[in-house]
C-alpha cells in the first residue's frame, strides 16, 4: 500500500542529491527521504480516506504533492 510512496520518495532523494549537489551537501539522502516517505504515507492515507480506494488519478496527483512538498521544505529552509 505505501510501496509506491516510498519508491517515489526514494527516486526523488537520489534526483535530488544528484542534480542540486550543492544545495543539498548539508542534507542526508535517509533525511529526505524520510522527509519524502513521511509526506507520501499520510497523502496516501488521506487519499484513500476521501476517495475510497487507490489507484485513481486525483490520490496519485495528491500522492506526488505529498513527497515533493516535505522534501522541497527540507532543502528550502535547511539547517
Amino acid at each position: 500500500m505505501f510501496a509506491p510512496a516510498w519508491g517515489l520518495a526514494a527516486l526523488l532523494a537520489g534526483a535530488i542529491k544528484g542534480l542540486w549537489r550543492r544545495e543539498a551537501k548539508s542534507l542526508s539522502w535517509r533525511r529526505l527521504w524520510l522527509w519524502g516517505a513521511a509526506g507520501g504515507t499520510a497523502a496516501n492515507i488521506v487519499a484513500l480516506i476521501l476517495l475510497g480506494r487507490d489507484g485513481r488519478m486525483a490520490g496519485y496527483a495528491l500522492l506526488v504533492l505529498g513527497v515533493a512538498l516535505p522534501q522541497w521544505y527540507a532543502l528550502s529552509f535547511r539547517r
